[in-house]
């Protein structure tokens, strides 16, 4: 989900939470969750669940699950945290867990996350989604998700990634979230909406021939990739992925030629410098799922807080999740779209 008006300040990366603990005996009912396989209420709900389920695992799926479904009725009064369905997203998070929001600073505790989601759920009360590729690795949960809310009158849908360092009892101490918020604003209001980062990228030349999806990205590639992306090595991020079909933030399909992939990635680079480190990783059967987070910097502002999800599929996918409205728009742009964005 999104910031609404409460998220449009700058953002900032909290630290990696890493060698969580799992344990069955923690969790009320882990035995029997663990004794049913691997969550087989929640594998029903989304298109693909990857990964070691444990029981920690299986908790926190229930319960972002959950939140998705439930419907908001009337909206909640900002700060209301006993409003039924912020009571079920505060359910997701432990009391001092820490939540980054594209386009927020980082929220800690559940008076600052609850305060918050009240304004989402504000401004988009029919806001609904559903699971599509999650892959859990121990503590470590990578739910993909497919957002869709009413703004002004448009439906608006759009992809995210919703990262969680989970603890014993499968509630959420670190989240981070990784969708793009232009999705919000190119339709709703199109007569302050910027330019699209990549308006005007498409494929061009010849389309490949099929040929087999790259292998699995193993752990002893990351500190190269880690540098190609921020030394901004196009050949050598290209290489690595072969024919494999391109998804990203303002691209209505896939790219498939290399002329159309190359120019993504260099007016992405055109824009921003970025600086990052390697963040969490998820390995499911088929999908694996690298975070970077840093800071980027560009035409509308120096050292923004920023991050990228790549997911590599099995079938040749790879999808870039991230924010491009930090790049197109700056502090007071942002904050005057959300606040159009927010009138009746």
């Amino acid at each position: 989900m999104f910031a609404g008006r409460r998220g449009v300040v700058g953002m900032a990366v909290a630290a990696v939470v890493a060698g969580v603990a799992t344990s069955a005996a923690a969790l009320p009912g882990g035995e029997e969750s663990a004794a049913q396989g691997d969550c087989p209420a929640v594998r029903a709900k989304v298109e693909r669940l990857e990964g070691r389920i444990t029981p920690n695992a299986c908790a926190f799926l229930r319960r972002q699950i959950a939140f998705g479904e439930l419907p908001t009725a009337a909206p909640p009064a900002i700060g209301d945290l006993n409003h039924p369905r912020v009571k079920a997203y505060l359910d997701i998070f432990d009391e001092e867990a820490t939540l980054w929001e594209a386009g927020s600073a980082p929220q800690r505790g559940h008076t600052v996350i609850g305060t918050s989601i009240t304004g989402s759920l504000r401004l988009v009360p029919d806001l609904r989604y559903r699971g599509t590729d999650v892959v859990a690795d121990g503590a470590v949960m990578m739910f993909g998700q497919w957002n869709e809310a009413t703004l002004k009158g448009h439906k608006v849908a759009y992809p995210q990634i919703a990262r969680n360092v989970l603890g014993d009892d499968g509630k959420t101490l670190q989240a981070r979230r990784y969708y793009d918020r232009y999705a919000l604003f190119r339709d709703t209001v199109p007569e302050l909406a910027p330019e699209g980062l990549f308006d005007g990228v498409a494929d061009s030349g010849p389309t490949p021939s099929r040929g087999p999806a790259p292998g699995r990205l193993r752990a002893a590639e990351i500190p190269d990739r880690l540098a190609a992306w921020n030394g901004e090595d196009v050949d050598a991020l290209l290489a690595r992925m072969g024919n494999a079909r391109l998804s990203g933030p303002g691209l209505d399909a896939p790219l498939t030629t290399e002329a159309g992939k190359r120019a993504y990635l260099q007016r992405f680079f055109g824009t921003a410098d970025v600086r990052f480190k390697a963040g969490q990783v998820a390995v499911g059967r088929t999908t694996t799922y690298v975070e970077w987070h840093g800071a980027a910097s560009g035409p509308k502002g120096k050292d923004i807080p920023f991050g990228i999800v790549e997911r590599f599929g099995p079938g040749g996918e790879w999808e870039l999740y991230f924010d491009t409205l930090p790049l197109v728009a700056d502090r007071a742009e942002i904050a005057a779209l959300f606040q159009k964005l927010a009138q009746p």
